[in-house]
Formats: C-alpha cells, structure tokens, sequence
C-alpha cells in the first residue's frame, strides 16, 4: 500500500477520495468525518494531528495558514494545492505528486499540484 495519508478539503470532490482509496492510497474527506463546515485553520490542525496531508483548491487561505505554521514552529503533514481542473486530470496529478514524494519528504510543505502535470 502506498505510503501517507491524505484529507481532502470540502472544496475537492468527494468522489476523489473513493478512487484513491480504490487505488490503495488512504484517503478521507471530510464529509466522511463528519468536519464540514469548520475553519480552514480547524482542518489542517485535524489532518496534522491524524498524520494526514491535506489537499485543498483553496489556495490562498491554504498559503497563508502554511506559512503562519513555519512562523510559529509549528508542523504539519504537507499542503497540497490545486486549481480547480477536471477530476481525471486531479487524479492524474495526485497520483504523480504521492508517486513522487514520501511522507517525510510532503512534511511541513506547501506542494503545488501544477508542478506535476
């Protein structure tokens, strides 16, 4: 099985989250536990205290909260960032990014997901 996790922010499509799992990635939503609805600020302390990356399309709040992280020395599993593109070529990209970088390397980044076109 694929190393790392990941949570998908309520801006990505849900259905993402089954296809990667279907692939052998682990992989949650937040629909899936019950988090819609809260801050961006709640979620990513949520995927950092369950080990988790989190993989948003709200890229600059996402920005912002990443580097107020590195600024107070605090970690996370990694921010993956993406404009919104169709889910075929979302999961081509993701897949290209998690393929590409282990858990430890994701750790306290913020990944920009058109790097992996």
């Amino acid at each position: 099985m694929p190393e790392g996790s990941l949570f998908l922010d309520e801006d990505v499509r849900v259905l993402l989250a089954e296809v990667l799992r279907s692939r052998g990635y682990h992989a949650t939503h937040v629909l899936e536990v019950n988090r819609t609805g809260k801050s961006d600020s709640e979620q990513l302390a949520y995927a950092a205290k369950n080990g988790m990356a989190v993989l948003t399309h709200n890229i600059r709040d996402y920005v912002v909260l990443h580097k107020g992280y590195q600024t107070a020395g605090k970690n996370h599993f990694g921010i993956i960032v993406s404009e919104q593109i169709p889910l075929s070529e979302l999961l081509k990209r993701i897949l290209k990014c998690l393929s590409a970088n282990s858990k430890e390397s994701l750790s306290n980044r913020l990944i920009w997901l058109q790097d992996y076109r």
